[in-house]
């Protein structure tokens, strides 16, 4: 039996995060998972919070994660982790990239960027941190990170199994997909 297992995706409009749970719902269901997946888009299309659902198992009934109820969140900016965090299980994973984006209370001097997110997380749950922006600009494209994290949070789900190049190809314009299986590839390999 295929035990149902919670991802939750969070990140700031444009990141990529949809695209991610898309490549992931792919090569689940590719692997004979049934697969729920529900996206909340916010303010996306202004830098805002942007979250992804997937569940996946033998018999999901419902694309709906429940607070206290992921097994892992992946946070592609790390203050949306902090605004996310209490959807962990207290047994749960955090992955976080360690990168910032302003948000516009911020930008605007309103308000300051909080220090010690990092530290924080820590504190309260089991955390891994990757600085995803440093391992996709040295493969020549900062756009990328989001298919590192995706890289690490299969590596980190026990997910190697999967043909991860297909969905990956199957879901990116073609002159991107080699680069985006090299960032897959080198999430796998920062979390190894």
């Amino acid at each position: 039996m295929k035990e149902t297992k919670n991802i939750l995706l969070v990140g700031v409009g444009g990141q990529g995060t949809i695209l991610v749970s898309k490549i992931l719902s792919t090569g689940l269901m590719d692997a004979g998972y049934d697969v729920k997946m529900s996206e909340i888009h916010g303010m996306a299309q202004r830098g805002g919070s942007v979250s992804t659902q997937v569940r996946y198992g033998e018999n999901i009934s419902s694309p709906i994660i429940g607070k206290g109820q992921a097994d892992i969140l992946v946070s592609f900016e790390k203050m949306e982790a902090i605004r996310w965090l209490e959807f962990l299980k207290p047994d749960g994973v955090c992955v976080v990239n360690d990168y910032e984006i302003p948000s516009a209370p911020v930008l605007s001097g309103k308000a300051d960027y909080p220090q010690g997110v990092l530290d924080i997380l820590k504190e309260k749950v089991h955390t891994k941190v990757l600085n995803a922006a440093n391992i996709s600009a040295d493969l020549g494209n900062v756009k990328v990170m989001n298919v590192v994290l995706l890289g690490a949070l299969a590596k980190m789900m026990d997910l190697t199994d999967i043909d991860w190049d297909k969905a990956i190809k199957g879901s990116v314009k073609e002159n991107f997909a080699e680069l985006n299986v090299k960032a897959f590839n080198a999430g796998m390999e920062a979390v190894s």
